[in-house]
């Protein structure tokens, strides 16, 4: 019998439905992938749409999805037929994830965390496996998968200080719902310990899948083409946030027409490079505030010149903006310096773990708590520098431009600190796989002769013909 606080948690999610569907539509205004296949959340599929024996992965966002790449390639190495089911919360991921499909491969949406909606979306594809990408632990579908026998596993999985908090306060839902986790695979020790404390039972320590990611090679070519018309340096926001864009676009206006705080004249001589000299470029977070951000460039007194217009150019003294997706390989690549989103607002920062893929040293603010284990090995490694400001990071960032050598010395500390950490999709992947074999001989059956799908010789699930 389901626990009373289970009951109520599923009586408040069923309530919240209608809340959805309008928060749904006002999304959809802005970001009209939020309105493709809204039903798919509440259960209800085209006739085309089921199967079995899926290796089903939830990957919420656009980061999530990034990593789940890395993991599917891991698991087609190892298992060239297996077919995969993904699901995503957000039209970013759901977009990210498309690339990803092979053609016998299914994407739908994450299903509403209801008891309904989770048994219609069970009942539909009976997955073989579940992972869940990072953070995403929702409590019926963790109960759900337990009663069905069918392992459900956070892979990649993080828990900041704030998150394990917010978990102990909800301990009541948030602790079964670890509890109920098949397996658990760490990024760091540290998330390890926050998510023992959560109530999950992890099994290994593997690092960060993104590692592992390669960046795009067609964008790093041409953004090394484009380098050499450009007659400045290129500076990348990246993944700017809300709040952020405005610090930023208000220090280099400040510092346009005066030194830095601090500076004395023979320094910022010395330095001979003012922020006109140098081609800022902003790449917002959200694509939603694309729009938004070009009107505050132009407010703030800068031309605004946009990715969607064309390839950027040298000319002029426009603020550029990425407004584009699947790009920040061509972006990391025109940069010489990238600043980090998401640390100047307080907000934990974003992944620096791509620009130093792509051998681009990276500029943060005082809040990287959603990476803290990458960004102080970056740190470490010389990759990456930390300020308390952003007119320090402008400033910062003016010099090291000025330095070709010390330039350089922090591009190649950003190849090999990316190239160190590699292995997490490998690892990650051995134990789906291990997971799989394990809960089939625990129930007792012969992996070869299940009713839903063939198993491979490594032990990865694979649909059998009906």
């Amino acid at each position: 019998m389901r626990s009373l606080s289970l009951r109520l948690y599923g009586a408040t999610t069923w309530l919240l439905q209608p809340l959805l569907r309008r928060k749904l539509r006002r999304r959809a205004v802005a970001e009209p992938g939020y309105g493709v296949a809204v039903e798919e959340r509440f259960g209800h599929y085209d006739e085309a749409m089921h199967g079995a024996g899926w290796c089903w992965i939830h990957a919420v966002s656009l980061g999530e999805t990034r990593a789940a790449g890395v993991l599917i390639d891991a698991l087609r190495r190892e298992v060239p037929g297996i077919r995969i089911l993904l699901t995503h919360g957000t039209a970013t991921g759901r977009e990210e994830g498309a690339r990803l499909l092979g053609p016998d491969d299914m994407q739908v949406w994450q299903p509403w965390d209801t008891p309904v909606v989770v048994r219609r979306f069970l009942d539909r594809f009976r997955p073989r496996i579940g992972i869940l990408m990072e953070t995403e632990v929702w409590p019926e579908l963790t109960a759900a998968c337990a009663e069905r026998g069918i392992p459900l596993a956070l892979a990649n999985a993080r828990l900041n200080e704030k998150s394990l908090a917010g978990a102990k306060r909800l301990a009541w839902i948030s602790r079964p719902a670890y509890g109920s986790l098949a397996a658990v695979w760490a990024q760091t020790e540290t998330d390890s310990h926050r998510l023992v404390s959560a109530g999950a039972r992890v099994e290994g320590v593997f690092g960060n899948l993104k590692f592992d990611a390669t960046p795009d090679t067609v964008q790093l070519g041409r953004a090394a083409r484009l380098r050499e018309q450009l007659p400045k340096p290129v500076v990348v926001f990246a993944s700017s946030r809300e709040g952020e864009e405005r610090m930023f676009l208000e220090t280099l206006r400040h510092l346009r027409h005066s030194p830095p705080v601090g500076w004395s004249p023979a320094a910022a001589k010395k330095v001979r490079l003012p922020v006109q000299d140098v081609q800022w470029m902003i790449v917002p977070r959200h694509p939603q505030r694309f729009d938004e951000v070009a009107a505050l460039i132009e407010s703030c007194g800068f031309a605004v010149a946009r990715r969607s217009a064309g390839s950027p150019s040298g000319e002029g003294e426009s603020i550029w903006l990425g407004d584009s997706l699947g790009e920040m390989a061509l972006y990391y690549g025109l940069a010489d310096i990238a600043l980090l989103g998401g640390s100047f607002a307080m907000l934990g920062g974003q992944n620096l773990i791509e620009a130093a893929a792509c051998g681009c040293p990276v500029i943060m603010g005082p809040s990287t708590f959603n990476f803290a284990e990458a960004s102080e090995l970056a740190l470490e490694g010389g990759a990456a520098l930390r300020v308390e400001d952003m007119e320090q990071a402008i400033t910062q960032t003016l010099m090291l431009v000025a330095d070709p050598a010390r330039q350089n010395a922090m591009v190649q500390a950003a190849l090999a600190f990316s190239s160190a950490h590699r292995g997490a999709g490998a690892r990650t992947a051995a134990a789906i796989l291990a997971l799989v074999a394990r809960t089939e001989a625990s129930a007792g059956q012969d992996p070869a002769l299940a009713p839903e799908a063939t198993v491979s010789e490594s032990g990865s699930p694979v649909e059998r013909e009906a």
